[in-house]
């Protein structure tokens, strides 16, 4: 909702361009991180674990806060503001903020790469399939957000899920504290085995 947010009362045509430079910017530096995946080996994995338990703890944090009615504490400013991002910077900053966060469903490609890199050293071609193969999980994501950016019904049913969550607050955030302990659980179990 935030970068869809952010678009709002643009033109179309501004619209398609901030919404392909956001989706582009994402999946190359989910690529990139595919390419570190494949450069540092198993060392990634301790990373993205960390991030999975990170994202995982604010979460649970975010779905506490809904469940018990303090959501309202989540309308504070911290660090800079999009307001001062305007054009391809915002969507570009956001592209970038997104595409830190590969989700646990990545995980299996992740482990590819690893074997990939093990089996084959790192070479060339393992380098570029790990770019290609995250960059297009990457763009893959950020689908649904392109639909929601540019075609009306999509955005009005997002709009939609957006309301039931001030109107649901205890299931949204008891979704959101499972979704958050799923995150946990994946990064701290999650094994890749040789």
């Amino acid at each position: 909702m935030v970068f869809v947010k952010y678009l709002e009362g643009k033109t179309f045509a501004d619209k398609l361009a901030q919404v392909g430079i956001f989706a582009v910017t994402r999946a190359a530096l989910i690529g990139a991180l595919g390419v570190a995946a494949v450069v540092i080996g198993t060392a990634f994995i301790g990373f993205q674990k960390a991030a999975w338990i990170v994202l995982g703890a604010i979460y649970v944090a975010i779905g506490l806060l809904y469940t018990f009615r303090r959501a309202g504490s989540l309308k504070i400013s911290l660090g800079p503001g999009l307001g001062g991002l305007s054009g391809s910077r915002g969507s570009v900053a956001l592209g970038l903020l997104f595409g830190l966060n590969i989700p646990a469903c990545a995980a299996p490609l992740i482990f590819v790469l690893l074997g990939m890199a093990a089996a084959g050293g790192v070479s060339g071609a393992t380098i570029s399939a790990g770019f290609v193969s995250l960059g297009l999980f990457g763009l893959a994501l950020s689908l649904p957000i392109v639909a929601a950016v540019l075609i009306p019904s999509a955005r009005r049913a997002l709009d939609w899920l957006s309301a039931l969550s001030r109107r649901l607050p205890l299931w949204t955030g008891l979704l959101l504290v499972v979704l958050g302990l799923w995150s946990i659980g994946f990064g701290l179990f999650a094994e890749i085995k040789a």
